[in-house]
């Protein structure tokens, strides 16, 4: 596909503005033009590694991570959770946007929308969290990622690439905290293992 001199120009604008996240890192939340976010996206995306046929090719498989989302006050406690079960927090100011069960497709294969300006005063940290349902670990999975995203503008933020490959069946991806006025997004990358975000509690603590 050819593409116009803009859309490379505005291509370019978006990669540079994005920060990429390494393990431990964190990243200030703040609009180029000043302020805080108000508006935000945490996407998920992976694709299932194909598994070889019997003469030579492959073949795809379906995997079914779920992204989820805790929210936790400052002192460790769960305030409330979004996940495929219940796709708001209680006043609404998380949601999920909807289970994909396969990784098919580009881009972005779950969602989670956050309201920063309409969240509890008592919510402190939110923390994000995937899970292979289906039980596959993470060996059968690649090109796996997080990023936020400021959904005023479709702006990407930052981007934290989920490598690991091994035999844990989740991760403790990243975390969005508050920081003095505003927010700011720290990669965690723990490797632990789970079906649902409740088995994934204990992973999580360390890191509120």
């Amino acid at each position: 596909m050819i593409r116009s001199t803009d859309q490379m120009a505005e291509q370019k604008k978006r990669s540079t503005m994005t920060v990429s996240l390494s393990k431990g890192q964190t990243v200030s939340l703040k609009k180029e033009s000043g302020g805080t976010l108000t508006h935000v996206r945490m996407g998920l995306g992976w694709d299932a590694v194909k598994k070889k046929g019997f003469f030579g090719g492959s073949k795809s498989q379906s995997i079914d991570l779920d992204a989820s989302a805790v929210l936790y006050d400052a002192g460790g406690a769960v305030l409330d959770q979004v996940w495929f079960r219940q796709l708001k927090s209680k006043d609404g100011s998380v949601q999920h946007t909807g289970d994909n069960r396969t990784g098919a497709g580009e881009g972005d294969d779950e969602s989670i929308v956050v309201y920063l300006d309409r969240l509890h005063p008592d919510v402190a940290t939110i923390v994000f969290l995937v899970n292979s349902f289906t039980g596959q670990d993470f060996s059968q999975i690649e090109n796996a990622f997080c990023r936020l995203v400021d959904e005023t503008n479709g702006q990407e933020i930052a981007r934290y690439e989920l490598s690991s490959m091994g035999n844990h069946t989740a991760q403790v991806m990243a975390k969005v905290a508050r920081d003095g006025a505003g927010w700011s997004m720290t990669a965690i990358g723990a490797t632990a293992h789970g079906r649902t975000f409740k088995d994934l509690l204990p992973a999580v603590q360390p890191h509120v």
